[in-house]
């Protein structure tokens, strides 16, 4: 029988291993690449909720010299939420080139404000430069890339406000009038003068308080008028009467009608899912679409999520992150417009039963025309090991997709080594291999810069796109290869951004054959004979 299960285990492993037989394998490189940086949550012994949840980053070129550059969100000194130190300070680091990388922070004008959280890029006023917008504790900031490597704080001109406790954003034309608008997700109402007293006194173990203990707060929306101005539209777009515990939010096309949806992830109450009406309203569908609740109608500590297609089916699905005994929830969209709960069908369910994750993406690590999962791992209370059957610090994971619905663990294997209070995570080619590299934060420890050394010779390409009638990222824009589907977005993971190229695994063939393309404004776009192994920039047909 062990012989056996060893057989079924070796070969499901050949099996996630792609066409040619690769394997995945990554190599952390930031010791010695420059990144010098260490996320600061300032933990106290008040046990602030903020202290166990900043940590979003953001991939995106802000130079335009074709080499993604990376940016960290940072925390500061508790009870003032000020940068008191340099250590406080959010950084930009500049991609040298063979993984190497400078400290830009001072240079370009992002050291930032306040205790930062979340970040998300993209160029909002069309001008070819992307542009940054970092969430924080009642402290939210729009920085404009004005094109000549530095940025100018933007926030008051442009009409967005702070005072309540963002953590995530993202980018989306939601009214596809090719200007981008902003989705922001507030977690609750928070002041640093309320300290609740959770834990076990009697032995003075103190641990940050169940989230039941706060009260939630709506997103807001800010639509984009097009003169570096926003105006606040929750209200006539239907979104305001919903209170969440926000921690993340994502952008895909579920019901295939040409306008973007939202999914956002609440901690311990039901998800939200915001089905656009097409005019300039939403309907919240996530308990009738099925992504609200486990199936076994329960909410989940929700964290991080992605949406995007991992059966090749042409409907993009969602997987969410949560604690240790929750699962990480993986919703299949059926395309009648609703969601299969898959987090068993898919073992995706006995794979993280005993994890805890935060950030998450479903990117496709071997080329072999599949997406795989990645999870940056750990649990929210540093003292739950005195409490519950779990861990607080864990190595990152990544899941195998076995071409047939179902996933792998092939963690060990992958190199994943080094348990951390992991938080944020980014993907993209940083060296301009072929491979999708991953960026890592961890409270309180170096951050991890995921090398993908993954072996095999599959083939890929990448399509950077650039919109005329669209926005200028072609965001929200849906592309086809053969039986893969992926959408440009930059919002993914836990309070995280990546503003990179579509990337597709092309398995063992050397050419990519037919790529169809429908942009936000509608328009549709077919390249044929495109070969592989390229960074293909493609303009929307004006």
């Amino acid at each position: 029988m062990l012989q056996c299960t060893s057989l079924l285990w070796l070969w499901a492993i050949a099996t996630a291993t792609g066409s040619t037989g690769s394997a995945i394998r990554f190599e952390d490189v930031a010791l010695g690449s420059g990144l010098d940086f260490i996320l600061e949550n300032s933990p106290t012994p008040d046990k602030f909720m903020i202290e166990t949840m900043p940590g979003g980053v953001a991939i995106f070129d802000y130079d335009g010299d074709g080499r993604p550059d990376l940016f960290f969100t940072n925390g500061a000194s508790i009870p003032s939420l000020q940068k008191s130190d340099r250590k406080y300070w959010n950084r930009l680091f500049h991609n040298e080139g063979g993984l190497k990388f400078r400290d830009v922070t001072a240079l370009a004008g992002v050291p930032g404000e306040g205790y930062s959280m979340g970040a998300a890029a993209a160029d909002y006023d069309n001008d070819g430069h992307p542009d940054l917008f970092v969430a924080g504790v009642n402290r939210n900031i729009l920085y404009r890339n004005r094109g000549d490597g530095t940025f100018e704080d933007v926030t008051n001109s442009a009409g967005i406000r702070s005072g309540e406790w963002a953590v995530a954003a993202g980018w989306f034309d939601f009214d596809r009038d090719g200007l981008l608008d902003l989705w922001v997700v507030h977690y609750a109402k928070f002041s640093v003068g309320e300290s609740r007293y959770c834990g076990d006194q009697r032995r003075g173990i103190r641990i940050y308080c169940h989230p039941k203990y706060f009260q939630p707060l709506a997103s807001t929306l800010y639509r984009n008028l097009g003169n570096g101005k926003f105006q606040d539209v929750s209200q006539t777009a239907g979104i305001a009467s919903f209170a969440g515990r926000g921690m993340s939010v994502v952008f895909a096309d579920y019901d295939h009608d040409g306008w973007p949806d939202v999914f956002v992830t609440n901690d311990n109450m039901p998800n939200f899912l915001f089905r656009n009406k097409h005019n300039g309203t939403f309907e919240e569908t996530a308990l009738v679409a099925g992504v609200a609740l486990r199936e076994d109608g329960k909410p989940v500590a929700a964290m991080g999520a992605d949406f995007r297609d991992y059966d090749n089916d042409g409907w993009p699905d969602l997987t969410v992150t949560a604690l240790a005994a929750e699962t990480f929830p993986l919703f299949r969209n059926n395309g009648r417009g609703s969601f299969d709960d898959a987090t068993y069908t898919s073992h995706v369910g006995a794979l993280s039963l005993r994890h805890s994750g935060w950030g998450v993406g479903l990117v496709d690590f071997d080329n072999d025309g599949w997406k795989d999962l990645f999870t940056a791992n750990s649990h929210v209370n540093d003292r739950v090991e005195s409490f519950e059957a779990a861990v607080y610090r864990e190595p990152d994971m990544v899941l195998a997709n076995l071409h047939n619905k179902t996933f792998a663990d092939v963690s060990e294997q992958a190199g994943l080594t080094g348990a951390k209070a992991h938080r944020g995570s980014a993907f993209a080619d940083l060296d301009g291999d072929g491979l999708v590299d991953v960026l890592v934060s961890s409270l309180q420890e170096p951050v991890e810069l995921w090398r993908n050394i993954t072996e095999g010779g599959n083939h890929w390409i990448e399509l950077k796109l650039i919109g005329s009638r669209s926005n200028r990222d072609g965001i929200g824009a849906r592309i086809q290869i053969g039986t893969q589907y992926n959408d440009m977005t930059s919002a993914v993971s836990y309070a995280s951004s990546a503003l990179v190229p579509v990337h597709f695994g092309l398995g063992a063939i050397p050419t990519a054959g037919k790529i169809e393309i429908t942009w936000p404004s509608g328009t549709r776009q077919t390249l044929s004979d495109v070969r592989g192994d390229q960074l293909l920039v493609v303009r929307e047909p004006k």
